[in-house]
């Protein structure tokens, strides 16, 4: 993943003017419709697995600065997958915004999707990007250890996931096993570890009976309140909450050192639709999501990592570089196989 330089503080307006003028047509571009051209920006169609609350704020200035008619489906990554593929050719998406690569896989393998041109896919390292050209990444998320940080003493946290199998951690840790980010995680437990181990820590976790959240955002909440002790979720929450609570929250990260699938990096992703309607608006999306002003709004409002070269990150994120010594290396084409994984914490008793 590229390294990024700190060298300004971005405000929300500034990112707001940068993303007007990425948006903006120069003048020697500008072209006059003639009677045959379609007259207006036209429309796109968005089915998003990532939140409104995440990238809701971006998608509407991507509306405003380009006056395109963008229309948003939001739910789960899987439950868009899902009804993408149920809806399959007719399906009125251009757009696919996914958590995390399981879901974009399962839309890929269907065939529902359209390659991406070079130009777009070289922004991004290739490990970060599919290798048939059909999706490409946008933000990167690390997976860590949120723990409530009167309770817990940095020095007895685990050095590796599975060590949360221990009988010590019994009733302590919560966890979202119908989240998208959990389930790659899962999915690169598969990758690495094989099934029959992560079979393993997922009945032993089970064992240990985890306290079970419906997302992220709860989960770091009853942390920082002392409800349960530890829990399994995405960088970026905590910095949220310290954001609108300040420092006195008592939550804080431990990124795992040891390695493994606890120290993912995730992706989130996009992939376009072959039978969309308006495929030029969704490759302008793409470039958008893909510019400089863009990867700043996700590096400073939502403490994403970018993935584009040259992005200034927030006071208080550690750096990238820091992680990737430590981080599992593994291509995000791999997590691909999101059927799989759900059949395997279903047979775990993770999952109904």
């Amino acid at each position: 993943m590229p390294r990024t330089a700190r060298l300004v503080r971005f405000t929300p307006l500034l990112i707001m003017l940068m993303l007007l003028a990425a948006c903006a047509t120069p003048a020697s571009q500008t072209v006059e419709p003639t009677a045959a051209a379609p007259v207006g920006p036209g429309t796109l169609v968005i089915y998003s697995g990532r939140s409104e609350a995440l990238v809701g704020p971006l998608i509407e200035q991507f509306k405003t600065a380009t006056g395109i008619d963008v229309q948003v489906r939001y739910g789960s990554t899987a439950e868009i997958a899902a009804t993408i593929l149920e809806e399959g050719a007719s399906s009125p998406a251009d757009i696919f915004f996914a958590q995390d690569p399981g879901g974009l896989g399962a839309v890929a393998k269907a065939g529902l999707f359209a390659p991406l041109p070079d130009e777009l896919l070289d922004k991004v390292e290739p490990r970060f990007r599919s290798p048939s050209k059909l999706w490409v990444g946008i933000s990167g998320r690390a997976r860590v250890i949120v723990y409530n940080s009167e309770a817990i003493q940095p020095a007895d946290l685990p050095a590796d996931i599975f060590e949360l199998t221990d009988p010590k951690w019994a009733g302590r840790v919560g966890w979202a096993p119908t989240n998208g980010s959990f389930q790659a995680m899962v999915s690169a437990m598969r990758v690495v570890w094989g099934d029959a181990k992560t079979s393993e820590w997922l009945r032993g976790m089970q064992a240990n009976q985890p306290v079970v959240f419906e997302g992220n955002v709860p989960i770091v909440e009853a942390v920082g309140a002392g409800e349960v002790d530890i829990g399994l979720t995405n960088h970026y929450y905590l910095y949220r909450f310290l954001r609108e609570q300040g420092e006195g929250f008592g939550a804080r990260n431990h990124f795992l050192r040891g390695g493994g699938p606890g120290s993912l990096i995730l992706v989130a992703g996009v992939g376009r639709l072959a039978g969309g309607a308006n495929e030029q608006n969704a490759l302008r999306f793409l470039e958008f999501m893909l510019s400089l002003p863009a990867q700043q709004y996700f590096a400073s409002s939502t403490n994403e990592y970018p993935l584009v070269e040259g992005v200034v990150t927030p006071t208080g994120l550690p750096p990238i570089a820091d992680l990737e010594a430590t981080a599992l290396d593994i291509d995000m084409a791999d997590l691909e196989d999101l059927q799989g994984t759900i059949n395997l914490m279903r047979e775990a008793g993770v999952l109904p």
